[in-house]
């Protein structure tokens, strides 16, 4: 199966296939920043100098055609939380976190002229689209999220509060640390199996005594297909941000000490 993203110049990773949407993932080369940010970090709450991310995230809207006061960003906590979002919310968390939307690791939206933007290192970027309806969405789920089932959340509201069907919803499970370099102990495997229900279908292998490798994307895989989502609608990256080191930031490869990229979509305005 190929790769659903493909590299454009050395900042940016675009998503294939998805007609009238800008989306995609930021690697973390071609930016201004020091170690242990270097060079392209878009990451506001990780200790590196303002400026800096400034410089990032304007060069950023630049290279997408999105101008920053269009963006909308989030605090995000590792929760469920979704926020629909509309112009009125424009600027939000761009260059300032304090002036992001609370506690919320989702947005949607089905406004043109808005950039949903969310930040990862090793976490699951999943993007959400249906084409018919003009709605778009992003979501962050680490392991936290991913048990909370933030992907079966966000269908779940376009779906109750939307009116989309689920046959026509897309879903991109985006760059994240594959089940090569994400090892869990028993507290994590235990949320995995009650938020899938089916112990014989979590995607794991034990590689000793109460140490599982567990594939994150392949969990909300599973989740999104248990909501209703068609599996043959759900797309997956085989990027590894851990294993890559050239072109991504890692939370666990890095010890904590590292940068952020960006999972971004938005509609442009016609």
């Amino acid at each position: 199966m190929s790769e659903i993203f493909h590299q454009v110049g050395e900042e940016l990773l675009l998503l294939d296939g998805w007609q009238g949407v800008v989306a995609g993932f930021t690697t973390k080369q071609g930016g201004v920043s020091d170690p242990p940010f270097a060079t392209f970090n878009v990451g506001l709450h990780v200790g590196d100098a303002n400026p800096s991310v400034e410089s990032n995230r304007r060069k950023l809207a630049g290279l997408l055609q999105f101008p920053i006061e269009r963006w909308v960003c989030s605090e995000q906590t590792h929760g469920s939380r979704i926020e629909k979002v509309t112009r009125c919310d424009a600027g939000k968390g761009a260059l300032h976190l304090e002036t992001a939307i609370a506690d919320t690791d989702g947005l949607y939206t089905e406004e043109a002229g808005i950039l949903l933007a969310l930040c990862f290192a090793d976490c699951v970027p999943l993007y959400f689209a249906a084409p018919n309806h003009g709605m778009i969405g992003v979501a962050h789920a680490g392991w936290k999220g991913t048990v909370k089932n933030i992907a079966g959340e966000m269908v779940r509201l376009w779906r109750h509060n939307e009116q989309i069907p689920l046959d026509e919803v897309v879903v991109a499970i985006g760059p994240s640390i594959g089940s090569c370099c994400y090892i869990v102990d028993d507290r994590v495997m235990e949320a995995a199996e009650k938020a899938l229900g089916m112990k014989e279908a979590l995607p794991y292998r034990e590689v000793s005594i109460g140490q599982y490798a567990l594939d994150l994307k392949e969990l909300n895989r599973l989740l999104l297909i248990k909501e209703g989502v068609p599996e043959q609608q759900i797309h997956m990256s085989h990027y590894c941000t851990s294993c890559t080191k050239d072109l991504f930031f890692s939370h666990r490869r890095d010890r904590g000490r590292t940068g952020r990229m960006m999972a971004f979509i938005g509609r442009k305005e016609e």
